[in-house]
């Protein structure tokens, strides 16, 4: 079993960085894109990750094995809620399964599965309608698994700068403390000191206190750019760690 499972895993195309991949060119660009707009929103509000993956074949190997250990590979869902759903089409061999990962398997049952099968895909892909099939498939999966889990909060730049000032403005007020002792104390002294002859604060000091003032609770813009996908508008972070216990069903078309 074990040298089988190493052989299957030597076959698997490397992970993709979008929940839908198509390697057979069945759905256009704009196809394409619209399923991946659906999924990502439906990803960054609930956490759970539907994968939508077409191939030309899975070879000799059963669908259903091969797709169970491709949410493996490829992580499909969170770490530790393994809320993962892949719907993978091997277009050349006209077979289709849905594997879905332990922490669904309860709001998206083998007989859901079965019945997007029959109902949604089946219908569509005999008529080589491929889009109409995944599209209506895919709402029907978020039917089923919606509110079954939700989406850890995204920490926003506003959130990351306060959190980041916090400690910065701790350090702040300690030396704006340490410089209003020295001054009140007063004290003589040469060139480059706190203090100056006169009992005042030299004003690089304050102007030094002054800039970490304003700048204490400053973060790079960059922090959370790789985790939302970039830009204004976000996108896919990429497969959090999910498994599979091999729930779901398969068909033909």
């Amino acid at each position: 079993m074990l040298i089988s499972m190493m052989a299957l895993a030597q076959q698997f195309p490397p992970k993709s960085n979008t929940l839908v991949t198509d390697y057979t060119n069945s759905l256009s660009a704009d196809e394409k894109q619209q399923l991946e707009n659906k999924l990502v929103a439906f990803n960054d509000s609930t956490s759970t990750q539907v994968a939508v993956v077409l191939i030309k074949s899975v070879g000799d190997y059963d669908i259903a094995q091969y797709g169970t250990m491709l949410i493996r590979e490829w992580g499909i869902g969170q770490k530790g809620k393994n809320n993962g759903v892949l719907i993978l089409a091997a277009i050349g061999d006209r077979k289709v399964t849905i594997q879905t990962g332990y922490g669904v398997e309860g709001a998206l049952t083998d007989a859901a599965t079965q019945q997007i099968i029959q109902q949604d895909i089946k219908p569509n892909f005999k008529a080589g309608n491929y889009y109409a099939g995944l599209d209506q498939a895919t709402d029907d999966v978020i039917k089923f698994t919606k509110g079954e889990f939700k989406a850890d909060p995204k920490a926003k730049n506003r959130n990351n700068r306060e959190g980041k000032g916090g400690g910065s403005g701790l350090i702040v007020i300690i030396i704006v403390i340490v410089i209003i002792i020295l001054v009140s104390k007063g004290g003589g002294g040469g060139g480059g000191q706190v203090i100056g002859r006169r009992g005042g604060a030299s004003p690089f000091w304050w102007f030094l206190a002054g800039s970490m003032l304003g700048g204490g609770g400053r973060s790079s813009g960059s922090d959370w750019g790789g985790f939302s996908g970039g830009g204004g508008g976000g996108g896919f972070g990429g497969f959090g760690g999910g498994s599979s216990g091999g729930g779901g069903s398969s068909g033909s078309w």
